[in-house]
């Protein structure tokens, strides 16, 4: 069964588990902004995702763009869990995962890394 929780509580996660990123990670962050939204309209099963160019491929003309974009989807994350503390544990795997496109770590070594 789903868990319920607020939206507001919900942000709340997701500020705690960006709190959590390493900080020379954090302070790496360049021009990315995270959002939380109900789910993905193309892919409703989506957990989160990442939306820009990442660190490693930007060039010296990278530059006058809009903030890249890390998505954080509340409703499939709510929906695959079971409790608040596994609503805790995959905010902050997605959280991590996404970051981690930002800066340009692929799928395959996200989950080598545990993150997947």
């Amino acid at each position: 069964m789903p868990v319920e929780m607020s939206p507001e509580k919900f942000e709340e996660l997701v500020a705690d588990a960006l709190d959590q990123v390493p900080a020379d990670f954090a302070n790496a962050m360049d021009n990315v902004v995270v959002l939380v939204e109900p789910h993905n309209e193309e892919d409703p099963g989506v957990l989160g995702l990442y939306h820009g160019i990442a660190l490693t491929e930007r060039t010296s003309s990278y530059g006058g763009v809009l903030p890249d974009r890390i998505s954080i989807y509340r409703e499939p994350l709510l929906d695959m869990c079971d409790s608040e503390a596994e609503v805790v544990e995959e905010v902050l795997i997605t959280v991590v995962h996404e970051v981690g496109h930002h800066f340009g770590i692929d799928d395959a070594r996200l989950h080598e890394l545990g993150w997947g």
